[in-house]
């Protein structure tokens, strides 16, 4: 075979992208080999780690398949990487599966959002709307759920449909004649039938495109259904339309929000049932400690953890501003400060959801470097959990943790510790091990492992 020049080798790339899972299969075991080879060249694993990309099962603004950030985040030398998909655990497997085979550590989970009935006269982390929460679960083992989870995520992505074309029919009478067809125009955007907002804004970008043939009557359009200056639109599809678009339509005081009332979203304590249940660690989705439920956050989080939150998600790029130390800096060190005195391992991350944020975070950035080893010690939890909940049923908040640690930190030292040393070939391995072994016998099963070459 010839090697491929780097043409081919973005062409591979590029077909990761598709919605057809056997090209994107056939693809990424053609960058492997061309890696192999010595094509591609991979670097050992770095300190950055981003356990919170979407992937297009949700949204993401790139187009990302799950294995377009297996081997993507292996190829720029990611010490970890996890999908955190709205909704849906679609992505899973193959997101597992593509690390396994180019040697990338690998989680996966879901984000949705919640009701919490303890705060529901405050604002938490959705902006706007009290009592409502976007939350996480995060490593779980498998998407092949029972019966329970089955309905469980089943009706999250009923609601989120049912949402999401109502949204329509109210922003379909607002920016007449550029109306969408939520099954011919939206659910094509996305390979299994779970659309965001993000893809009814392109939608209705590439439809005013249809609609209107010239610039001008483009301009014209926006400019007065959106009440902006055409020049700062970035026509006819850009960043800068789409987004206003989704804040003066969908968002609050737009003719297509929707004050939530609590029961449009489920109950944060059902939702952590079904995420622990179905071997997943549920995460309290920190924003940026400026609403009054996380101005409150010692009694927030004493609130949530109570009902099974097991760790706390950060989105860095919302939390400081390079060169400046200001409030929302000193509210992540608080925030940060406290997960570690509560022992909630603290998980880091960029969505990838919105067109203009990082493929991952800059630890090395002064704001940064003082919780990086905080970043990297929650992602080896997380990873390690995921692993061992998925080969023989041991993760961190089972009955085989809690029997053998007796407190939080002691279970963090051991799954951190794990997590270090358990290579991504290294798992199957471990599917032989029963409830019966003890901490120090599986430590020594995973150091035994062999490491091929090539992997991380």
């Amino acid at each position: 075979m010839c090697a491929p020049d780097d043409r081919q080798l973005r062409e591979l790339e590029d077909r990761l992208l598709s919605f057809d899972a056997d090209e994107r299969g056939a693809a990424l075991a053609a960058l492997w080999e061309a890696a192999g080879a010595g094509e591609v060249a991979l670097p050992p694993a770095g300190r950055a780690v981003n356990l919170h990309y979407h992937t297009f099962f949700s949204y993401n603004s790139r187009g990302y398949s799950p294995s377009s950030v297996a081997w993507l985040t292996r190829k720029a030398g990611l010490g970890l990487a996890g999908i955190v998909d709205f909704d849906v655990l679609d992505g899973l497997e193959e997101f597992i599966s593509a690390g396994r085979l180019v040697g990338q550590k690998t989680c996966a989970g879901l984000e949705t959002r919640v009701y919490v009935p303890e705060f529901a006269a405050q604002e938490i982390n959705s902006p706007g709307e009290p009592g409502i929460a976007y939350h996480l679960g995060l490593g779980f083992p498998s998407s092949q759920l029972d019966g329970p989870g089955v309905k469980f995520l089943a009706a999250l992505r009923r609601t989120a449909e049912k949402r999401n074309r109502s949204l329509i029919d109210r922003v379909n009478g607002c920016l007449e004649p550029v109306t969408v067809d939520y099954d011919r125009e939206v659910l094509p955007l996305t390979p299994a039938g779970n659309a965001t907002e993000r893809h009814i804004c392109l939608a209705y970008a590439r439809k005013a495109q249809a609609v209107f043939s010239d610039r001008a009557g483009l301009g014209d359009f926006w400019s007065d259904r959106l009440g902006l200056e055409a020049g700062d639109l970035d026509l006819p599809d850009g960043v800068a339309l789409q987004s206003a678009i989704r804040t003066r339509t969908m968002k609050r005081g737009g003719v297509g929000y929707v004050q939530p009332d609590g029961g449009e979203f489920p109950d944060v304590h059902a939702t952590n049932r079904f995420i622990l249940e179905n071997g997943g660690l549920p995460a309290y989705a920190w924003l940026d400690g400026t609403s009054e439920g996380e101005q409150r956050l010692e009694e927030l989080l004493a609130a949530v953890t109570a009902t099974g939150v097991a760790a706390i998600n950060i989105i860095p790029d919302r939390n400081y501003t390079p060169g400046v130390k200001d409030a929302r800096l000193a509210n992540l060190y608080r925030a940060a400060a406290l997960a570690e005195e509560m022992n909630l391992p603290m998980v880091a991350g960029t969505e990838m959801n919105s067109p203009g944020q990082r493929f991952v975070d800059d630890f090395d950035c002064a704001e940064l470097a003082p919780l990086v080893p905080a970043f990297l010690r929650g992602a080896n939890i997380v990873y390690a959990h995921s692993a061992l909940q998925r080969a023989a049923g041991l993760g961190y908040a089972g009955p085989w943790a809690t029997r053998h640690f007796s407190d939080r930190a002691a279970r963090n030292d051991f799954y951190e510790q794990v997590g270090r040393d358990l290579r991504p070939s290294g798992q199957e391995s471990l599917a032989g091990l029963g409830d019966e072994v003890t901490p120090m016998e599986l430590q020594s099963a995973i150091r035994r492992l062999p490491s091929p070459g090539g992997e991380l």
